[in-house]
């Protein structure tokens, strides 16, 4: 494994990069069905719900250009970081306009922090890119996206000290993942990323105990049992972040609480009690 050159990596701080995207209403449609929602058609002019702006500004890459994992391989955008393993951290997202099947939008990138850490686990390096989508000049969404690559756990080490999720909640919804599950997320964002559908490579090779649920699938499915609570809800802020793996060999179930505040609190519960994803969603009009 080749030594971490924070400053050399930190030459990538400040790249940017722009993409265009027509809102079709296929992918909506196509998520809806994934999400077993009964949502009459999305069409034109229609607004997407939060987090389904993640079905578009999908980057291709040809497939001679993929890294070992099927991700596209580094430095180009992202920087060549040295470790294997590459995860989504979490997000901070903030809804500022209706982002419409119909529209062209524009979405900028910029890398804005890199950070590098060493402790008992081994080499992190923590990436964050500020996500920004665009009507014209009136900016939709702000997005602070959170990377961290990893180097593969070595084969006696420990596994980390997992937290229990909370017991009660307002509201919940029991999920049993499955392969078609992950097929189906996998294509609908064009993530080639082996550990969600190759299960040899992801067990034999990552060590995994089952195939990886995507993490920002988990997060859709929070905003997913919050809308469906509470229909009539407007979401203008929503900030989430992983803290344990989800695998296709047994159920979880998402959680909902309400506060006072304005704000509900909902999380991932695995089957084992242990919590993989805790978030915040903030209710009221766009701000």
């Amino acid at each position: 494994m080749s030594e971490i050159n924070i400053d050399h990596l930190r030459d990538w701080q400040g790249r940017s990069e722009e993409q265009c995207d027509l809102i079709a209403a296929f992918p909506a449609n196509a998520l809806a069905a994934t999400l077993d929602r009964n949502d009459a058609e999305y069409s034109i002019g229609d607004a997407l719900p939060p987090l389904w702006h993640w079905l578009h500004f999908l980057p291709l890459h040809k497939l001679q250009d993929r890294g070992y994992d099927g991700h596209a391989a580094l430095g180009t955008f992202l920087p060549p970081v040295p470790l294997p393993r590459r995860m989504w951290a979490g997000s901070r997202l903030t809804f500022l306009a209706p982002m419409k099947i119909g529209q062209a939008l524009l979405k900028r990138s910029e890398i804005k922090t890199m950070s590098h850490k060493s402790g008992r686990s081994g080499d992190l390096v923590f990436v964050t890119v500020l996500h920004e989508v665009f009507d014209g000049d009136l900016l939709c969404l702000s997005e602070e996206h959170d990377i961290v690559y990893r180097a593969a756990p070595a084969k006696d080490a420990v596994s980390p000290a997992l937290h229990l999720a909370p017991e009660y909640s307002d509201f919940s919804r029991k999920i049993d993942p499955d392969p078609v599950l992950l097929f189906r997320y996998s294509a609908l964002t064009f993530n080639g990323h082996r550990i969600h559908y190759d299960q040899p490579f992801c067990v034999g090779t990552e060590g995994y105990d089952g195939l990886v649920v995507h993490g920002p699938l988990l997060a859709t499915f929070m905003l997913d049992v919050l809308r469906r609570k509470m229909p009539d809800a407007q979401i203008n802020a929503f900030e989430f972040r992983a803290l344990a793996p989800v695998f296709d060999t047994n159920p979880f179930s998402v959680h909902g609480l309400a506060n006072p505040d304005g704000t509900v609190k909902l999380w991932i519960k695995r089957h084992d009690g242990a919590l993989a994803m805790e978030g915040t969603a903030t209710l009221g009009p766009y701000t």
